[in-house]
């Protein structure tokens, strides 16, 4: 089995974890689930090409949805200290993510922007990155996700102060519904010094964009 095949089998035994109150589903149960699904849609679960399909489907939501099994605390918890007295914003932007829409399991995707004002030492900038790929990697919406992410940054990473900018194309709203391709949704969180200081804000805004 090649790493990234071992890699991809790891997720699938650990990722999708009950939340409290849920019990537990076996990997059986869920493809006996998605072979449902294909004779509720009208096919027939057993033809050549969809036999191993509920197993594809299982394999692949366990990737997809690998967010549950990963804590954020754990990925904020390294902080590095030695700065050279750097106490200004870091900010990074453009962080492609792909989500899933927890009312219809549709995806939705776009890019995040991040930035934070250091109290005691920053963080990894690909940490940063993780981030969204940790509530990314779950059920949401984008106000939710907005919202994870500015309160990880706020409880597990000691900052002056947190924003976050997420724009995003909905697939419940562009291949069903009204059905409007191209419309984007923007949700946006400050705490702290941005929430407190208009000016930056303005600069938050500026660099996010590139402009």
């Amino acid at each position: 089995m090649d790493e990234l095949a071992r890699d991809i089998d790891i997720l699938a035994l650990k990722a999708i974890r009950p939340t409290q109150g849920c019990r537990a589903v076996s990997r059986a149960e869920a493809e006996a689930a998605v072979e449902t699904l294909l004779a509720y849609l009208g096919d027939d679960p057993g033809r050549e090409g969809l036999l191993d399909t509920p197993a594809r489907v299982t394999r692949a939501y366990s990737e997809l949805f690998a967010g549950y099994g990963q804590d954020p605390a754990d990925l904020l918890s390294v902080t590095f200290g030695d700065v050279g007295g750097y106490d200004e914003m870091v900010l990074v932007g453009d962080i492609p993510f792909i989500s899933h829409c927890e009312h219809h399991m549709a995806p939705f995707f776009g890019r995040a922007a991040i930035a934070y004002y250091p109290e005691k030492g920053v963080v990894g900038l690909s940490k940063l990155a993780r981030l969204v790929e940790i509530y990314a990697r779950r059920l949401q919406t984008q106000e939710t996700m907005t919202a994870q992410i500015l309160r990880a940054l706020d409880e597990h990473l000691t900052t002056r102060g947190a924003a976050v900018l997420i724009e995003a194309e909905h697939m419940c709203m562009s291949m069903r519904g009204v059905r409007k391709s191209g419309a984007t949704t923007t949700t946006l969180l400050f705490s702290g010094r941005f929430r407190d200081d208009p000016v930056a804000q303005a600069r938050f805004f500026s660099l996010a964009r590139g402009k």
